[in-house]
């Protein structure tokens, strides 16, 4: 009947499904494919990821959108709307996994990764303000919200137009599976590793279902590692009896990586600084040996390394960190403490409560709050090193009495790399207010990558300059001064693929300390070369307390 108003047409296709002739309506479905087709091609792996790595002929879309032709409307629906939920999840799921690959060059744990959120935030907070963080994690909440949804729309609005366009969509996908079987076929690539018939999708969701189920076996396999500890059950007056007497320092350093002494844009000055260092120390009566360790994590994480080399155990995810928290794994630090000696934890960068100092059991504990510091903010928010380092001095090193061992992090060198601060005379260093005017602002937004090494490059000059002066103002006949790096920086400072290595050297005066690794085949000086021995990161505990045993 005229006037009324009908709810379908004539072959049966809903009101919603009519063609829209509307510039803007054509303008969004545009959008709406692009959208889709951004998703199932975008590379997950920061390092592939280029203009011709979006060349790809995706597997996925393809069944889709044949199954939503063999559907009826009420099916096509429900597939659509599950399609776009699951497209919107994986989306998520590889911007996750770019930004991991891009700052820790790995992909993102599903099960783990969500508890770095918080040392994010408080990464921000420190570095750029807490308004940025919030800023940040506000832009973050609606990207977890609002991909899944955009995409789910997405769909939708394409099944309309697959429905309407039924023959020519069928034709269509019959001539791309066509296509795809002979690109699979004869492994057609645009670029390495990206093959143009893809199925990364399905490649991704199955990496990190079996990623999930390994993080759940693994609990048990790791428990099992804690307990079988070969000096677990060695009496203390067994334990480090080649260092009675004696000072003992590890000191980790914040992003002191292999390329930091390797890579010719930093190796030169970087080098010189060790170089000159050594001969400084020399004169003094100090010798150093040095060689590679292979730390468990990549541009941030430090938490793991000092779990690793302290317990000797590989402590790669945060489920281990927690489950090592939790047991009686006699880690080094309790070796010393064991063997009599006094521990003492300084750890600029704690400014909350921090369970860890628990397990680690020190004797005194030194964080933020406790070192003083009364100047301006440099880098991560926190004190400079020379500031730690003297604060240590008065605090500690200066009242020692009888043996003491020291874990000491060193964080001007943690990313964002700027300001870096002045090297003062030790008699200046006071409370930290002679750094104020120093500090000036940083440029961080908008340091191209060029800027951004450069300024990574003068923070691990600072931080080693600031250690190669503390041991010669201070060092005496007792010092064991144990240097190591953390983990290397970010792949925007490394570059992509590049190792897990960091130098690691001990300093001392007395040769015999030096002769009880000579089986080890460190190299002479503060500077490892491309010949040093690697070693895991975990092999260091049980190695160390062997040569300085009975």
């Amino acid at each position: 009947m005229r006037g009324e108003v009908s709810d379908g047409t004539a072959d049966g296709t809903d009101v919603e499904d009519r063609p829209k002739h509307s510039i803007a309506a054509r303008l969004t479905t545009v959008l709406a494919a692009l959208l889709v087709l951004l998703v199932l091609t975008v590379p997950y792996d920061f390092g592939r990821l280029s203009p011709a790595a979006f060349a790809r002929i995706p597997l996925e879309a393809l069944l889709v959108v044949a199954l939503l032709l063999a559907l009826p409307s009420r099916g096509s629906r429900l597939v659509a709307t599950l399609a776009g939920v699951a497209l919107g999840l994986l989306g998520l799921l590889k911007l996750l996994d770019l930004g991991f690959t891009a700052s820790l060059s790995r992909a993102f744990d599903p099960v783990l990764d969500w508890a770095l959120l918080d040392e994010g935030f408080a990464f921000l907070s420190e570095s750029y303000g807490r308004p940025a963080a919030i800023g940040v994690a506000i832009t973050l909440a609606v990207v977890l919200v609002g991909l899944p949804t955009l995409v789910t729309l997405s769909m939708r609005r394409l099944r309309r137009l697959v429905v309407r366009h039924r023959t020519a969509t069928t034709r269509i996908v019959a001539a791309l599976v066509v296509v795809w079987v002979a690109c699979a076929a004869f492994n057609v690539r645009v670029v390495e590793g990206v093959p143009v018939a893809d199925t990364s999708a399905t490649t991704l969701a199955n990496g990190h279902g079996f990623q999930v189920r390994l993080r759940l076996d693994d609990r048990e396999t790791f428990g099992a590692l804690i307990e079988a500890d070969r000096f677990g059950d060695t009496p203390g007056d067994q334990l480090l009896t080649a260092l009675r007497g004696k000072n003992v320092v590890v000191a980790f350093v914040e992003s002191y990586g292999r390329d930091a002494v390797e890579d010719p844009e930093f190796a030169p000055q970087v080098g010189a600084v060790l170089d000159r260092g050594a001969s400084e120390l020399g004169a003094a009566g100090f010798a150093a040996q040095s060689g590679f360790l292979t730390s468990p994590t990549f541009g941030g994480g430090s938490w793991l390394a000092h779990d690793t080399l302290l317990s000797g155990l590989w402590i790669d995810n945060d489920q281990r960190h927690r489950t090592l928290l939790a047991s009686d794994r006699m880690t080094l630090n309790g070796a010393f403490r064991r063997a009599s000696w006094q521990s003492v934890g300084v750890m600029p960068a704690v400014t909350r409560a921090w369970p860890e100092g628990s397990f680690f059991g020190y004797d005194r504990f030194y964080d933020a709050k406790t070192l003083g510091y009364r100047g301006p903010k440099f880098s991560f928010g926190t004190p400079p090193d020379q500031y730690t380092l003297a604060s240590w001095q008065r605090l500690e090193q200066a009242k020692r009495d009888g043996n003491v061992m020291t874990e000491l992090a060193l964080v001007s060198s943690h990313a964002p790399w700027t300001p870096v601060p002045p090297l003062l005379d030790w008699a200046d260093v006071g409370d930290g207010a002679a750094y104020r005017g120093a500090a000036g602002r940083s440029d961080d937004k908008r340091r191209n990558t060029a800027q951004i090494r450069a300024d990574y490059r003068k923070s691990i000059e600072y931080t080693l300059g600031a250690l190669i002066s503390y041991v010669r103002t201070y060092g005496d006949d007792d010092l064991v001064f144990i240097v190591l790096g953390d983990h290397q920086p970010a792949a925007v400072v490394t570059g992509e693929n590049a190792s897990h290595d960091v130098p690691i050297s001990i300093i001392t005066r007395d040769r015999a300390v030096l002769d009880r690794i000579s089986g080890w085949g460190w190299q002479d000086g503060l500077k490892p070369g491309p010949q040093a021995p690697v070693w895991r990161m975990d092999a260091f505990r049980d190695r160390f307390l062997t040569a300085f045993g009975p």
